[in-house]
């Protein structure tokens, strides 16, 4: 009776002294924190670069529509050519033209009165509406354009996406924000 406990006791003692498997508890633990780590870096890595995809193309649009290339066109068909001359420049934006939305103000210099209220995103839920304000201004006005584009996280709920601020949908925004001053013909 004493012969077996003393065999059943070094059995046990001996199998938390074994160190055969050390390699596959290292690798459970680890795998998880590499995985979470290269989908953090995937995810800023595509929002840096969305970032400045959506600045890049607000920037070479308005120098177009500061030229007056798109001069005499109505309101809504201004709209529309200049969110899809935007959405054309950035080429990673999924379904961009039912997620971007543009504001165009005329800022006047004599009072200087910009508009300090966060510019609107699409709200997918809501009835859209195109375009919040959009005034091309006349020669020598100043302009202020507000760009806002709501885009779903590459891995929701994962890494960098738990930190960046979402809206109701899961989506993170994007803004960008221009001034020129319209060039006399």
């Amino acid at each position: 009776m004493i012969r077996a406990i003393r065999r059943l006791r070094n059995r046990i003692t001996g199998m938390f002294q074994r160190e055969d498997g050390t390699a596959s508890m290292e690798f459970v633990l680890m795998v998880p924190v590499i995985l979470l780590i290269f989908m953090s870096s995937f995810e800023s890595g595509l929002l840096m670069t969305r970032e400045i995809l959506l600045e890049q193309s607000v920037d070479m649009t308005m120098r177009e529509l500061r030229l007056g290339h798109y001069g005499g066109l109505a309101d809504e068909a201004l709209n529309q050519k200049l969110k899809t001359e935007i959405c054309s420049r950035t080429i990673i934006f999924p379904d961009c033209l039912h997620n971007i939305k543009l504001d165009l103000d005329r800022i006047t210099t004599a009072s200087w009165d910009i508009p300090t209220d966060i510019a609107t995103c699409v709200n997918k839920t809501a009835p859209f509406t195109p375009v919040v304000n959009l005034n091309a201004g006349q020669e020598n006005d100043l302009m202020l354009v507000r760009v806002c584009v709501s885009l779903p996280a590459m891995f929701p709920g994962m890494g960098l996406a738990l930190a960046i601020p979402l809206d109701s949908l899961g989506n993170y925004v994007l803004l960008a924000r221009s001034a020129f001053v319209v060039e006399p013909a």
